[in-house]
């Protein structure tokens, strides 16, 4: 079970990690505790599981990136790991994932590729394709952002 200061701290960090220096220094002069207290207890979250990863969420439109498509990848099975490495290792690609293929449905890989425009999204994805000597893949354009944001806890 979660104490209240370990809920309290799940609220904060939901809320964002300040971009500063010292975010934790930060968050525990709001939660009154210390920082080496605060990182301690997230470590203790950390690994009892109840906080499984940190992840940053960068809105690629501030940046000047408004193009993105997700490019989906027919690859043999045995080369998935290999190619997604590669894939992965592009500038361009900001998330790069493995799934099962679907009857009706033969890409396994799925990428997400960031440009200033649709053509340079387009070459981005010629040069992976190049680079991987995977022929078989096709680019869904984003039309319109939906949501983005994460799981909210003890609200």
């Amino acid at each position: 079970m979660l104490t209240e200061k370990e809920k309290q701290i799940i609220r904060e960090l939901q809320n964002g990690i300040p971009l500063v220096h010292r975010p934790f220094k930060i968050l525990a002069q709001k939660l009154r505790t210390t920082e080496e207290e605060l990182i301690n207890k997230i470590k203790s979250l950390l690994d009892r599981g109840y906080i499984r990863r940190f992840g940053a969420t960068v809105r690629h439109h501030d940046l000047g990136y408004p193009a993105n498509a997700m490019v989906v990848w027919n690859v043999p099975d045995e080369l998935a790991e290999e190619k997604g490495r590669i894939m992965a290792g592009f500038k361009e690609v900001s998330h790069c994932y493995q799934r099962p293929r679907r009857p009706g449905w033969p890409y396994n890989l799925f990428t997400v590729v960031h440009g200033r425009s649709r053509e340079e999204c387009v070459r981005a994805v010629k040069k992976i394709s190049l680079a991987t000597g995977i022929k078989k893949y096709r680019l869904l354009f984003s039309t319109i952002e939906l949501k983005k944001s994460s799981m909210r806890y003890f609200e």
